[in-house]
């Protein structure tokens, strides 16, 4: 008899099955939330849009550089067990959160207690699902878990917005407290995977962590620092930027970390993860499809707010309603595609998504002038959520079923390491260029403007070396005229600045295109055919 506990019955694995959902939605719910509501809180936090990015950034980061090591800390005390003491933390993150009052503790309560506590809930996710849905259910099983996530980010919008616009933002971080009280409540109906005899590697852990996180830190701060060149009064090395000198030394760590892991395999010792897994193809074009999902959407997300929330001047309640058709379309495919057309080919499922989502991303940089009112956004929103659905629908049954079921949590390590690895470097990729652009032509806009007189010219040269602000025509008119500048050359400044916010958009939007092209070529390594006749065979008898 195997010594792993019997699934729950059909009942009872229906229950299971709501928590981990809740849990894979929660996790999901911050950054959406975040999202819509960035000028808001930036206001509220005495901070820049710059400042929320880097939030969200070191949110995603932390989550991603933690998940494996989270994955084999659950495998050795056991996944029941390190899901309740993740809720924990990340209860105790939001409350934080909730309570911030400047940028530092939000860093502290969101970006590190939460991303701490999402990255040991969500490998154990994975392992739960195994443990507790028969088998003949797992594979639907994991798309609800899929799906709960994408309805996260879909809900996330119009939730945020309307909290915000009518109470705070900071009532979304109290009920996440209170949605983590009612799971841990539940938290002993469901069967646990039982602890296995697992060493924790901790140079491992230190150098993916190390090496993760200095990668992502250079991008993110690449905009003002500068990404080759030492900037003037930034930090730097041998006459370059410290950005280049953070991702030589990621790049180190991570090689480094190759190498450790197959001194551990040579010596019969157990290293992080199985550096074997990445050379099976399925699973490798798995993770590389999460990436670059997670890595379009968190720069979709982080763009298209932004154009709505301070090129437009929408409330959050406003720019989380011309969300909406993405979230609806999101839903619908992620759940539709695996109801209706259950043994659809993965390849050919994600390949369709993509298109969806490229022409959903170049039709709204067309549609981006300065005559531009929301609307332009809502045939392009149903595009992109129709394409990230499709890719949710697939994507977690590809890669469970890469490997054998007892490698479930490795796998899930891997799969949310992709994942929030792909959405930190977005949203810090996005971010950068999208603020690089805006001084590049707000600069060079101001000097070869006659109307500013030179003085206010050379004053903006000093000044905006750094990085010129996200602000709409009303913070920038309201900031010029504190600062004693005359109307007519304030007039020339708010018209430079509308059509460089422009020129910013449509760069990060063909940037994100392409990153979305750049996926198709992934796409060959997804099996052509479903998965679900393989998951819903018998299983071999003990």
């Amino acid at each position: 008899m195997s010594d792993h506990p019997e699934p729950a019955t059909r009942s009872g694995s229906g229950l299971v099955l709501a928590v981990l959902c809740a849990g894979q939605f929660l996790m999901t719910l911050d950054s959406s939330v975040m999202n819509v509501s960035m000028a808001t809180v930036a206001q509220d936090l005495g901070t820049t849009i710059t400042g929320i990015q880097t939030a969200i950034t070191l949110y995603t980061l932390v989550m991603a550089s933690l998940m494996i090591t989270g994955g084999k800390i659950g495998a050795i005390v056991g996944r029941r067990r390190v899901f309740g003491i993740g809720l924990i933390i990340y209860g105790a993150g939001s409350f934080i959160t909730g309570l911030a009052p400047n940028l530092g503790i939000l860093l502290l309560g969101w970006s590190l207690l939460e991303g701490i506590g999402a990255a040991l809930i969500m490998p154990a996710i994975v392992s739960l699902v195994a443990a507790n849905i028969p088998a003949e259910r797992r594979n639907a099983a994991y798309g609800l878990v899929a799906a709960a996530g994408a309805a996260a980010v879909a809900v996330g919008p119009l939730l945020g917005g309307a909290v915000t616009t009518y109470a705070s933002w900071r009532l979304v971080f109290f009920g996440e407290v209170v949605i983590v009280a009612v799971i841990m409540l539940l938290l002993r109906r469901m069967a646990d995977s039982p602890p296995e005899q697992a060493r924790l590697d901790i140079v491992g852990s230190v150098l993916s962590v190390g090496g993760l996180g200095m990668i992502v830190y250079g991008v993110l701060r690449s905009s003002e620092w500068g990404w080759i060149q030492e900037r003037p009064g930034e930090p730097g090395l041998f006459g370059l930027s410290l950005v280049v000198w953070l991702l030589l030394g990621g790049l180190l760590l991570l090689y480094l970390l190759r190498e450790w892991l197959a001194r551990l395999i040579r010596a019969g010792r157990e290293p992080l993860f199985d550096p074997a897994l990445l050379r099976n193809r399925q699973l490798n074009g798995g993770l590389g499809m999460f990436f670059a999902q997670f890595c379009v959407q968190a720069g979709v997300f982080f763009a298209v707010p932004l154009f709505l929330s301070v090129v437009l001047q929408l409330d959050a309640l406003g720019t989380g309603a011309r969300l909406l058709p993405l979230s609806v379309a999101l839903i619908v495919t992620a759940v539709g595609i695996p109801k209706f057309v259950p043994r659809a080919g993965p390849r050919r499922v994600v390949r369709l998504g993509l298109v969806s989502m490229i022409l959903g991303i170049l039709l709204l940089a067309a549609g981006m002038d300065p005559g531009a009112d929301a609307r332009v956004v809502a045939i392009p929103m149903l595009l992109m959520g129709a394409g990230l659905g499709a890719l949710a629908s697939q994507l977690g049954a590809v890669t469970v079923s890469a490997v054998p079921e007892s490698r479930s949590a490795e796998v899930g390590g891997l799969q949310n390491t992709a994942s929030y690895l792909g959405a930190s470097l977005g949203t810090a990729l996005i971010g950068s260029v999208l603020i690089a652009t805006l001084t590049t032509s707000v600069t060079a806009g101001i000097e070869n403007d006659p109307r500013i007189p030179a003085a206010v010219q050379q004053q903006a040269a000093t000044e905006l070396t750094d990085g010129v602000p996200f602000l709409s025509d009303t913070e920038l008119r309201d900031a010029l005229g504190a600062a004693g500048v005359d109307e007519a050359t304030a007039d020339a400044v708010v018209a430079i600045n509308s059509d460089a916010r422009l020129d910013a958009l449509h760069t990060t939007f063909a940037l994100t295109a392409l990153l979305a092209m750049a996926a198709l070529l992934i796409t060959r390594r997804l099996p052509a055919r479903s998965t679900v006749a393989e998951a819903t065979e018998p299983q071999g008898s003990s």
